[in-house]
């Protein structure tokens, strides 16, 4: 078994989500380029600081970028043992950022132009502050009618948590289950039928994966085969498509803003605020871990933060003048 072939069992037995052992096996294949011949058992922690040091000062990558490429180089050298402890190395600039926000107004307009199941996902980002992938992941029996809530799980932050089901999107949400339910009874009827499931529970519950309350809300039209483990499965809607209706019905809205699924999420955040709600119930309906990370949201929208344009100021009072006159 060759190195790439051990971290990647590795990374599968300790339960790493699909798409961070793509992220972690890239930035790995990237290292062992730059070091080679050094094998990196070998390259120590010198080889981490050159590597991590050329991704910032010759390649300009972001933070987060950096810091991905380091957690994925933290888990090869843990397999051999190897403690890096702290590393002198030059540090990517962390940029200060704004999100990109739409009024209440703009949110609308773009969700009017957006169809079918791509509408009820647009409506839950911004109606319950989903990520995209909490969306696409989401399962049938996160979903609650009754007490309108939605139960997000293995969400970002690795906690569960509850958000609001806006009312107003209930009814093509059922209508939507409805052709849902008879296209998985179709598959059933085939002998498939069978979704992928978290933390290796379908060996616990065999019967689980063929379950109507773990399928995906949004599934998609075909079938696909697993990477890992070779079955053909019905998976998830895949992400490009409804970035890509996004933009299209940002385009069509007559939105010149940078437009995608997260912004819709963003403005679910600036909306609450102009609606009077507290920074932490936002925090916790976000699942943010620290408020600093929802405090950025304060910095974006002036609706409902008292603040007035002094050149709006000015006009108020000159037309307040103008009607004592007359």
């Amino acid at each position: 078994m060759n190195f790439f072939e051990t971290v990647r069992n590795a990374l599968r037995t300790k339960g790493y989500a699909y798409r961070t052992e793509k992220t972690y096996m890239h930035w790995i294949r990237q290292y062992v380029r730059f070091i080679q011949p050094t094998h990196p058992r070998d390259a120590g922690v010198d080889g981490v600081k050159r590597f991590l040091t050329h991704l910032a000062v010759d390649l300009h990558v972001s933070a987060a970028t950096q810091g991905q490429a380091l957690a994925a180089l933290l888990f090869v050298y843990k397999l051999y043992g190897i403690e890096l402890g702290d590393l002198d190395i030059v540090r990517a600039k962390k940029s200060t950022w704004l999100p990109t926000v739409l009024t209440h107004e703009e949110a609308m307009r773009l969700l009017e132009q957006l169809n079918g199941q791509y509408r009820i996902m647009g409506q839950l980002m911004y109606g319950g502050g989903l990520r995209l992938m909490e969306v696409l992941r989401l399962r049938i029996k996160d979903v609650d009618f009754d007490m309108q809530t939605i139960t997000l799980r293995d969400t970002k932050s690795n906690r569960d948590r509850v958000t609001c089901l806006p009312a107003s999107v209930i009814p093509a949400l059922t209508l939507h289950l409805a052709k849902v339910k008879a296209q998985h009874n179709a598959d059933l009827a085939d002998g498939r039928g069978e979704v992928e499931l978290p933390n290796a529970l379908d060996r616990k519950y065999p019967s689980a994966p063929f379950e109507w309350g773990w399928q995906y809300v949004f599934p998609a039209l075909g079938f696909s085969t697993d990477p890992r483990s070779g079955h053909v499965r019905r998976h998830h809607v895949y992400e490009t498509s409804i970035q890509k209706a996004v933009k299209l019905a940002a385009r069509k809205a007559g939105i010149t803003k940078p437009c995608g699924p997260h912004t819709l999420r963003h403005s679910f955040a600036t909306r609450l605020l102009e609606l009077g709600n507290d920074i932490r119930t936002i925090q916790e309906l976000l699942g943010h871990k620290d408020v600093k990370t929802t405090m950025v949201y304060t910095h974006v929208s002036m609706r409902g933060s008292g603040v007035v344009s002094p050149l709006d100021s000015g006009a108020t009072v000159i037309k307040r003048t103008v009607a004592v006159e007359l």
